[in-house]
């Protein structure tokens, strides 16, 4: 039994400790806003936040997460409301067929939590994360909408 914090709650965990935590998110404690996409780190659709910072899920140990804080897209969205990411989201009409934007939306929460006014080179850094729909534009006019202001 492995013990986590999953946004704000403490939670347990009967898995392998190498489990990825994007497993133990999904299938052993229903989060499925965090997405499979393609389990090397490479697209970001898995991204959460660990301690703070935009990770990639399928890319850490569950006995990693240990001590950590996570938070999942179902824990960026506050209570009432839409977390500013995602009200850009929908001002800037973002999302095409949406698989990969929970994922998106987190690494441009985390980038914005340490840089709030991001040039264009330290978004092509900060937001690797990837759109088979292609709507980088629009990704780009949210992040300039939540930057400029």
């Amino acid at each position: 039994m492995i013990t986590i914090t999953v946004n704000g709650q403490e939670r347990h965990v009967e898995a392998e400790e190498d489990t990825p935590l994007l497993w133990a998110l999904r299938e052993d404690l229903g989060l499925t806003g965090t997405k499979f996409g393609c389990g090397a780190g490479l697209c970001g659709a898995c991204t959460v936040h660990v301690d703070g910072e935009a990770m990639r899920a399928c890319q850490i140990p569950l006995n990693m997460a240990q001590g950590r804080s996570i938070t999942t897209i179902e824990g960026l969205t506050p209570a009432q409301g839409l977390h500013a990411v995602q009200a850009a989201w929908v001002a800037a009409q973002v999302p095409q067929c949406g698989y990969c934007q929970p994922g998106m939306i987190m690494a441009v929460a985390g980038l914005l939590k340490s840089n709030p006014r991001p040039d264009a080179a330290a978004i092509r850094a900060g937001v690797t994360n990837l759109c088979r729909c292609g709507t980088y534009p629009r990704i780009a006019a949210a992040i300039a909408q939540l930057s400029s202001g």
